[in-house]
């Protein structure tokens, strides 16, 4: 007995020294003290970063000693700030917008109360200092040194924000041209300081927010490089990913939530986020800015018998000034039918057509001297139609041609085919510059007659379609003769300064539930009501009237171009 307890003895010891080992072994695989000491060097390195200057005194630094400034993450869209909290002052966040140029900027470590998992403090990428002009440089220099506090107050930004402008920059427009969120834009100048970086993601505060379940919460970011004179694209460590032409630009170990190198973005290029949204770049010069306030807005509203969205189909356009045509510029809708792949022709040829036959000179002079495009646009109507190869896919055209003389009036004539439409006002004055070319109008009625082949009285379709003018649709085109592409073009109206005037153009979703009239009206309301806001009165208008169309349960996809005579541009939409 006394052997059978002493050899338990035994084997209980030998359990409990292998447990230990067992937990030994376990310890030094896991190494749980490491987490303190992370812990305490993470805190060191904010109290550090805060209390170290955020500029050195020396602006000519190398590359390799600018390594140790803060890395810089910068504010949004003013609207946004709500929604972040930097851990440095307000006035070093001022300072840091001002000269807004990812890969080439100071950058401040923020916190962010957004659904991304980024740890306060945390480094997200370290940069060089930027390669500011000398004339900025000795500026500053030679007021104050950076390390003082009042440099970064109020008064310093405001000399910022001059010298920036200086330097002319561009103006880009973000288009969504695929994804649940597709006909959304977003546009804004590069010397507009207060609303770069321009941030792309799912949720608030980014600034171009895409309803995508393949997005990030804060996906990318779209800055202006001041050095480079450049936009510039940066993955925010995505978990899925940021794609330019097809070519990623993420980190390649995304699981590390890195953020990318930035890379140059052109006019045409095809931004995609996840896998689904892609967004069209498109970049103008600073001397292409329209020279009076603009807002579109759209919204694939259409819903198929089972609740889920029709693709959309429509394509707005704007150009201000037209290639090598200084004092034109051209604004339009395409609506398509049978896929968007004809309004997206149109909207790409049809511009350059009229473009071309306004640079010949003799054809300028003649629309500037007699105040009248008609033959240049039925031209370029023409031209488009022959060169359109869409069998089974057509659109409608709607394209308004404004010019300036100089007296700086302007002068306005539409051309359409199809049934988006077009009114301008002016004082108490309504002008409907667009013809409806549905089977079912009174118009289209009359000319279907003058062809011999009238149509019935109970008819409301032709070949299945409502329209009887379009572009594209080749196939159905050599079935039934009477389709036509023959424009409906209006008389030019002169818009003398001062006169209030405003131009809505819409696609028929809209005017499906909204006469011209009420149309009006809601313009004129909404003009009152985002009056205090210069700034985005175009685009807040465009949207109020969308809305409306939203409210009364439009059935089809819808578009929406306000232009503002009475307001001078100064910024992008």
């Amino acid at each position: 007995m006394a052997m059978d307890m002493a050899t338990i003895q035994s084997i209980v010891g030998l359990l409990l020294l292998m447990l230990l080992l067992i937990l030994i072994i376990v310890l030094l695989a896991c190494k749980p003290w490491r987490f303190f000491y992370s812990s305490y060097c993470r805190n060191q390195s904010i109290k550090d970063d805060l209390e170290k200057p955020l500029f050195p005194n020396d602006l000519n630094l190398s590359s390799t000693q600018g390594n140790d400034l803060a890395s810089v993450v910068v504010g949004s869209s003013v609207q946004n700030e709500g929604h972040r909290s930097m851990v440095v002052s307000r006035e070093r966040n001022l300072l840091a917008d001002s000269y807004p140029s990812q890969g080439a900027s100071l950058v401040l470590d923020v916190i962010t109360d957004s659904s991304e998992d980024f740890l306060a403090g945390r480094t997200l990428k370290r940069s060089s200092v930027p390669n500011w002009p000398a004339e900025v440089q000795k500026h500053v220099m030679k007021d104050e040194p950076f390390d003082s506090p009042r440099a970064f107050g109020d008064i310093r930004c405001h000399v910022f924000a001059q010298k920036v402008a200086e330097f002319q920059g561009s103006c880009l427009t973000l288009e969504v041209i695929s994804g649940p969120s597709c006909g959304l834009h977003c546009s804004l100048l590069s010397t507009n300081i207060s609303r770069l970086p321009l941030t792309l993601g799912r949720v608030p505060p980014s600034d171009l927010i895409l309803k995508d379940s393949e997005v990030s919460g804060k996906h990318a970011l779209i800055n202006w490089n001041l050095n480079k004179l450049k936009w510039e694209l940066t993955d925010m460590g995505s978990l899925n990913g940021t794609h330019l032409n097809s070519r990623a630009v993420h980190h390649p170990d995304s699981g590390r939530r890195q953020w990318s190198e930035p890379i140059e973005i052109a006019s045409g290029d095809i931004i995609t986020l996840g896998t689904t949204s892609k967004i069209l770049v498109h970049i103008t010069p600073p001397e292409s800015q329209i020279p009076f306030s603009v807002g579109i807005a759209s919204d694939p509203m259409a819903l198929r018998r089972g609740g889920k969205k029709l693709p959309m189909e429509d394509v707005c356009y704007f150009q201000w000034p037209l290639p090598e045509v200084e004092q034109f510029g051209l604004f339009g809708i395409f609506d398509g039918h049978g896929g968007v792949g004809a309004a997206k022709t149109a909207s790409k040829t049809l511009p350059k057509m009229i473009a071309n036959l306004l640079s010949i000179s003799d054809k300028r002079e003649k629309v500037l001297s007699q105040c009248d495009a008609s033959e240049v646009l039925r031209e370029a109507f023409f031209h488009t139609e022959a060169a359109m190869n869409h069998q089974y896919e057509g659109c409608t055209a709607t394209v308004l041609l404004v010019w300036v003389d100089h007296h700086e009036d302007f002068f306005a004539q539409c051309a359409n085919v199809g049934d988006s439409a077009c009114v301008l006002n002016f004082g108490e004055k309504q002008v409907t510059m667009t013809e409806d070319h549905r089977v079912i109008s009174s118009s289209e009625k009359a000319r279907l007659r003058s062809t011999g082949r009238p149509i019935r009285d109970d008819e409301t379709r032709l070949c299945g379609l409502n329209i009887a003018r379009m572009l594209g649709d080749k196939f159905l085109k050599e079935q039934e003769s009477r389709f036509s592409s023959e424009p409906h073009v209006s008389q030019c109206v002169h818009i003398p300064k001062g006169s209030k005037a405003f131009a809505l153009m819409a696609s028929d979703g809209l005017w499906d539930v909204i006469s011209t009239r009420k149309a009006v009206q809601l313009v004129l309301q909404a003009r009152e009501k985002f009056s205090s806001d210069q700034e985005t009165l175009a685009e807040r208008v465009a949207n109020f009237v969308l809305n409306e169309a939203r409210t009364l349960r439009t059935k089809d996809n819808t578009s929406v171009i306000f232009l503002d005579f009475d307001i001078k541009r100064t910024n992008c939409l």
